[in-house]
């Protein structure tokens, strides 16, 4: 499988909610350099609980590729993120039921055929201001 088809594995197995199927595109140790869901803890592996939390959050939660570009160990994906949001969020326990959609650019770092980091870039205001959420504060 090369690099851009292990993501696309990924992107459609969290967008079907196949949490169980993660260990096939996933390292055990992937690092989420961005955090996927506020409060992830910060040791190596936290990502799987992450995108659950995520999917629990969210329904009708959609990653649509836009573009795949990969060179050597890196793919980077222009997505589109939507969903509603129906479940507990650590940022906001109580469902406001909205729905949302940003753009968001993901870059995979993968290793032996395995997503071994995540970072992103996504318009977070876009996504708070359409939910409904407070803005955090600075601290």
């Amino acid at each position: 499988m090369t690099n851009k088809q292990v993501v696309e594995g990924f992107l459609a197995a969290v967008n079907e909610r196949r949490t169980g199927d993660f260990p096939t595109f996933m390292a055990p140790d992937v690092i989420d350099h961005n955090k996927i869901i506020h409060g992830e803890e910060d040791r190596p592996g936290a990502a799987f609980e992450g995108f659950r939390q995520q999917l629990t959050a969210f329904g009708e939660f959609k990653a649509v590729a836009e573009e795949l570009i990969a060179e050597g160990d890196a793919v980077v994906a222009r997505l589109t993120v939507s969903g509603r949001h129906t479940g507990a969020h650590p940022r906001m326990p109580e469902p406001t039921r909205r729905a949302f959609s940003v753009e968001q650019i993901w870059v995979f770092t993968l290793r032996g055929g395995k997503i071994a980091e995540i970072r992103a870039v996504s318009d977070r205001l876009g996504m708070f201001l359409q939910l409904g959420w407070d803005w955090p504060a600075a601290g």
